[in-house]
């Protein structure tokens, strides 16, 4: 990767450009404060600056982070997908604290994402310029940070929560960073919540976004496909049951356009899970998305120019759970979005999963979707689809218990639909279609998707499936981002129609 050109980054700083907003990370020597560029502090003389592409080079050259512009805010993990698969796999699982605790280690990190050590130290240094170790560490300590800002969870818990193996460590990462204990960091007069109050009255965290932002089409996909007793689309927010590691809970997610954020309101009984929780958050809403680079690169294409222009916000929704999605990818088969729903919610029914007892819960959400065991075990046979459908997921099912990690991406989009397709039952669109929602490869692309092809010969010529992929070999590696817009262009005619579930 180039090198970064201080004199550019100065002039992004001295503008305060958005653009460069998570993507590089201004150090002031004098100050020894490194904050984004949009910070609205006076900038720094030039010759006092340095520049770094990521927050965690910037502590590890030993800067603490501006407590004014506060970069535990921005959405730095945007900035790396498409760059290098490696690292951005890496930081979606550093982000769900596969480093966090006594007993993580690289080289564990790199067997998951296949690649040697030394390899994925030489790629984050390349990428980021800093190892995974720093990574994870910033990403606690700037989680941390944000927890006391924004919530009242006692220090203790957000101690937890932010990954830290213990108090003492958390406090001695805090003393050192900022020269002062966390508690410091809360404004005057904000007591903690009592104990036993938190998974009753929620923790809210604001989870940030590259604006523009195209809200209503996400809710939309939500709403047509939300499961009774499981999920619920209301007056412009979005709310789900949640299970971690056999609990569960509620999240309540709504928009703040004013602040480019969305707000996530979390309801759950153990604190550790909340770095999970809220990396699906971002999953399932497309955060980290850089949709201006992904643009340029799609507007290329002078059909996908004209639809950019048209949903400048668009997202590509994904999935909550991956066993969850790809259950519902395989039930929504060539029939209708409600069509598809309704049949998720017999089997969810059929399954009896009644959600664990909830501090939050409601009479509407009672219901937590069912895991792979109880799907073997269920008897499929009321269901009115082809058995073929059935033994799809029934080996689903199988494959999810043999393999957990089934649906995180591998090296290549087309090693991620391999193993997908190993699995009977499941043909290439529906790998294409899991690998996009679930696995969250931007470069997935289910060709054959009806309402994909219905809609360019709509807009521009009637093409075969084989001469769509030649065409889509220029919107590579966002193919994902262009199926998307193309879905969104066949609108109303699609949701009556086959296709997408």
């Amino acid at each position: 990767m180039a090198q970064l050109d201080p004199e550019i980054c100065y002039a992004a700083l001295q503008a305060r450009d958005a653009r460069f907003d998570g993507r590089i990370f201004v150090a002031v020597t004098t100050t020894r404060i490194y904050c984004r560029p949009v910070c609205p502090a006076r900038p720094a003389r030039f010759e006092n600056c340095r520049f770094f592409r990521s927050a965690a080079a910037a502590q590890e050259a030993g800067f603490r982070p501006c407590l004014r512009c506060r970069p535990e805010t921005t959405y730095e993990l945007g900035a790396w997908r498409g760059t290098s698969n490696t690292v951005s796999r890496a930081l979606t699982l550093i982000a769900e604290g596969s480093l966090d605790g006594d007993d993580a280690y690289i080289e564990n990190l790199a067997e998951r994402l296949g690649v040697g050590e030394r390899q994925l130290r030489r790629l984050f240094q390349q990428h980021l310029g800093a190892s995974p170790v720093a990574v994870a560490h910033t990403r606690r300590v700037l989680f941390a940070k944000q927890l006391i800002h924004e919530t009242r969870l006692p220090m203790t818990e957000i101690a937890l929560a932010a990954g830290f193996g213990s108090v003492r460590r958390f406090n001695e990462a805090f003393q050192r960073l900022f020269r002062r204990p966390p508690s410091a960091l809360r404004k005057v007069g904000e007591a903690a919540l009592a104990a036993g109050t938190v998974a009753a009255a929620g923790v809210t965290v604001r989870l940030r976004y590259r604006a523009p932002y195209d809200w209503s089409a996400i809710l939309s996909y939500l709403q047509s496909r939300a499961i009774d007793g499981i999920e619920r689309v209301q007056n412009g927010s979005y709310t789900r049951t949640v299970v971690e590691h056999g609990q569960a809970g509620t999240v309540e997610v709504s928009n703040l356009p004013e602040a480019d954020s969305i707000a996530a309101t979390i309801r759950f009984p153990s604190v550790s899970a909340l770095p999970a929780i809220v990396a699906r958050i971002r999953r399932v809403f497309d955060l980290d998305a850089d949709l201006a680079a992904i643009g340029l690169h799609l507007a290329r294409d002078p059909l996908l120019a004209q639809l950019l222009s048209e949903r400048p916000g668009l997202r590509v929704p994904g999935g909550w759970d991956g066993f969850e999605l790809a259950v519902r990818a395989i039930l929504g088969q060539q029939i209708s979005v409600e069509a598809g729903r309704r049949l998720v919610g017999q089997l969810v029914a059929l399954c009896e999963s009644p959600a664990p007892k909830m501090a939050s819960a409601t009479p509407i959400f009672l219901r937590t979707f069912p895991v792979p065991a109880q799907v073997v075990a269920a008897n499929l046979g009321s269901m009115k689809m082809p058995n073929a459908r059935k033994q799809a997921l029934v080996e689903l099912a199988k494959a999810t218990l043999t393999n957990p990690r089934l649906f995180q991406p591998l090296g290549s989009i087309e090693e991620t639909v391999a193993q997908l397709r190993a699995i009977r039952g499941i043909g290439d669109w529906t790998a294409h279609y899991i690998a996009l929602r679930a696995a969250r490869d931007p470069d997935a692309f289910p060709v054959t998707d009806v309402g994909l092809l219905r809609c360019v010969a709509k807009r521009d010529a009637r093409l075969s499936a084989a001469e769509l992929l030649k065409r889509a070999e220029g919107w590579r590696p966002w193919r994902a981002y262009a199926a998307q817009h193309l879905w969104a262009a066949d609108g109303a005619v699609r949701a009556a129609d086959q296709g997408e579930p």
